[in-house]
């Protein structure tokens, strides 16, 4: 085992209050890539090049629903993923009672999936899905297998994933819970993002505790600030560091 990841294990055992801020690096072990590596999009209906961006844009998602769940059917729902080592080790964490909070950029609902049970997920999830008239809920199943645009069953209404979509924004209560969780922490690890997606990425400011972690396999813009900088995989670097404290 190296210094740093001595080092790193020697925090996870005197740390009592951990948080986790993870990214979309946390997934792709479970074979789900960050939907930004996916090429901008011809529309030959529409005649011009969309960017991922604008494909998971409130005004696309509006204006053309359909070409908004062609992409977001191919690129955003994994049906076949699993929990990888990343994810089960924050569950041995929080086990533990060392692991607090996980707060999660990512939509797949992995951490779940693998028996974190406290995790706030800024971005929503496309296992939550509901009929923008009634609000009756749809999981993703029903979404996948739904030709075009998925309607209500119960009133015909358009359902919309309960993702949180470019231009909107973020569930206060979700926010408000993820600020209180980073806020008590006494250490904070951040994990597979590159800490550019904002608001999400500036709720670490909020971080008030003894120890900033950040695993990653590039840089960003926190490694200045951080007490630990590790730039492995994720995956392998949290479940080698919790099997020791095993």
């Amino acid at each position: 085992m190296n210094e740093k990841m001595k080092q790193l294990v020697d925090i996870l055992k005197e740390s009592q209050r951990i948080v986790f801020f993870g990214g979309a690096g946390v997934s792709t072990a479970s074979n789900i890539p960050d939907f930004r590596s996916a090429s901008g999009l011809f529309n030959e209906k529409l005649n011009r090049t969309f960017t991922p961006e604008q494909l998971v844009s409130h005004t696309f998602f509006m204006r053309y629903p359909e070409d908004f769940y062609a992409f977001y059917k191919d690129k955003l729902v994994y049906p076949k993923a699993k929990p990888n080592p990343c994810h089960i080790a924050l569950a041995k964490l929080e086990k533990m009672g060392k692991l607090t909070a996980v707060v999660t950029q990512n939509i797949d609902g992995l951490h779940q999936m693998a028996g974190s049970k406290k995790v706030y997920e800024l971005h929503g999830s496309v296992h939550r899905n509901y009929c923008m008239d009634c609000h009756v809920f749809y999981d993703a199943e029903y979404i996948l297998q739904s030709p075009g645009i998925p309607k209500c069953e119960k009133c015909g209404g358009t359902v919309k994933p309960d993702v949180v979509l470019y231009e909107e924004g973020l569930d206060d209560e979700v926010i408000s819970g993820a600020i209180r969780a980073i806020s008590e922490a006494d250490t904070l690890i951040i994990g597979g993002t590159s800490l550019v997606v904002y608001p999400a990425a500036g709720l670490i400011q909020y971080f008030n505790g003894k120890n900033l972690i950040l695993i990653n396999k590039s840089q960003t813009s926190a490694d200045g600030k951080a007490d630990l900088v590790i730039n492995e995989d994720i995956a392998k670097v949290l479940s080698e560091a919790v099997n020791e404290l095993i």
